[in-house]
């Protein structure tokens, strides 16, 4: 479990293919702090140590991976926003992340604005994947707050910490982002479309 406040940057170093599985070694300044087998989110996907050097370290994407996230985008010298687990008793700074990314998104417009950044950004709305305004939702692993959602679109603001120390400033119109609903909202929308439909047919 994450919480969608980006601890590092991270920076592809080699990307190797066997079979449908992709490896990605990854360098950061949280190499050495890592063990195997465990949990650190790339762009708000949960992927998992499978080895380690001194300044880096490898994970692996499976094919349902690489063909629900943007990960399969990436290139050798792309940087990723890395976030481990987080830690029980520690503060929730961002909100309840999974790490399960629901699906993608496209980037249709960046401005700046007196310092900071507006974000517009496409998806396609479910109903159990759907925005409310002032809600949450992950963006390539940040966790960010909902800006006038409206059908298939919706915006975000990004401040200038968060715009130095993210991939935010890399994003460009036409880059495909990773998105993950908030898990409580998902829930909700579930039950509601199962036991609801239910319990007005047996109160009829």
């Amino acid at each position: 479990m994450f919480t969608g406040i980006i601890e590092k940057l991270g920076l592809i170093e080699n990307i190797e293919k066997e079979g449908t599985n992709v490896h990605y070694t990854v360098s950061s300044d949280i190499s050495e702090e890592l063990k195997v087998d465990q949990s650190v989110s790339h762009n708000g996907v949960c992927l998992t140590v499978t080895e380690l050097g001194k300044d880096w370290y490898k994970v692996t994407a499976i094919e349902e991976t690489m063909i629900k996230t943007n990960l399969g985008n990436l290139k050798l010298g792309d940087k990723v926003n890395l976030e481990r687990a987080m830690v029980s008793g520690g503060r929730l700074d961002g909100h309840i992340v999974q790490g399960h990314v629901d699906g993608t998104g496209e980037c249709l417009g960046v401005e700046e604005v007196d310092g900071s950044w507006y974000f517009t950004f496409k998806y396609n709305p479910s109903p159990i994947h759907f925005l409310v305004d002032k809600g949450s939702v992950c963006i390539n692993g940040v966790s960010l707050t909902v800006v006038n959602p409206i059908e298939d679109q919706f915006s975000v603001a990004i401040i200038p910490y968060t715009y130095e120390h993210t991939t935010f400033r890399q994003l460009k119109v036409g880059d495909p982002i990773n998105l993950e609903f908030d898990v409580l909202g998902k829930y909700i929308a579930k039950y509601m479309q199962l036991y609801i439909p239910a319990i007005m047919d047996k109160n009829k």
